[in-house]
């Protein structure tokens, strides 16, 4: 009887594990991503509603490192529709620039903050958050215009920077402040309760190289997070009226507990 009891939980705890192997293979997030100007807080969410949980992205869950490689083997192909060539005096200046060999470029992101959105059962982590970012560029030839985009990344507790979003390509000019880049996600299945902090890697369209990058590490802002995913954040009326599924619970524990009855009273007669 005992072997058979120990065989049910190595089962029971094989299928555990099972499952939270799972759950963490099939991490997934939703998110939007535009100028801060284009929009207000409640129009980015309301997209962010509708946007379809079957839409793919192929970096996604994959880490920094991984990511890194991809686009030094040229093996990563730009997935975002690129952007029309300019052909006004700022391109041509550039260009002029360029062959002169004497043209250099700065990046850098000046600030980046996140907002803590939606946290439906009131227990301190949120499934829905934004990240907001000002990058800025620089140039000796003082055209000051860039084509660039962002990968985001979140850590769990200081561990690997796993990927969750690729934004548009979009312009940024000199050190303005018209073109501060928002994202708005929501963890969707696979992230446990936790501390997580935000990387933004920086890239210029073209270049396979990281021009500027903005993290936890230089800002408070961007550092242990109290997120997770909507699986770990039901809400709050649906979870009491489902309350059936944990009275489901309950009987299964019931009548596991009247099996072992059973086979207890079998042992002792036998016995």
């Amino acid at each position: 009887m005992f072997k058979s009891l120990n065989l049910v939980a190595l089962l029971t705890l094989f299928s555990a594990l099972t499952m939270a192997n799972e759950s963490i293979a099939n991490n997934q997030t939703i998110s939007v991503g535009s100028l801060k100007q284009n929009w207000q807080q409640h129009q980015a969410i309301k997209q962010l509603k509708t946007v379809e949980n079957t839409l793919s992205n192929s970096l996604q869950g994959k880490t920094r490192d991984q990511i890194l490689s991809l686009k030094k083997q040229q093996v990563f192909k730009q997935t975002k529709p690129a952007m029309l060539a300019n052909n006004n005096a700022a391109s041509t200046a550039q260009d002029s620039a360029v062959s002169s060999n004497n043209w250099y470029r700065s990046f850098n992101i000046y600030d980046g903050f996140s907002q803590l959105i939606e946290d439906y059962d009131e227990d301190g982590f949120y499934q829905t958050f934004s990240v907001t970012f000002d990058a800025d560029v620089i140039d000796t030839y003082h055209i000051d215009q860039a084509n660039v985009y962002a990968e985001l990344y979140l850590s769990k507790n200081g561990g690997d920077w796993i990927h969750y979003y690729t934004t548009d390509i979009f312009s940024i000019y000199g050190e303005s402040e018209n073109d501060q880049y928002e994202v708005y996600t929501t963890l969707n299945q696979g992230y446990i309760s936790d501390n997580y902090d935000v990387l933004i890697d920086l890239y210029e369209v073209g270049y396979s190289d990281i021009v500027a990058s903005y993290s936890s590490d230089n800002t408070n802002a961007l550092y242990a997070l109290p997120l997770e995913s909507s699986d770990y954040d039901p809400d709050y009326v649906e979870y009491h009226s489902e309350s059936h599924g944990h009275g489901g619970s309950t009987s299964l524990m019931a009548l596991l507990l009247l099996l072992f009855i059973v086979v207890f009273k079998s042992h002792i007669q036998k016995a």
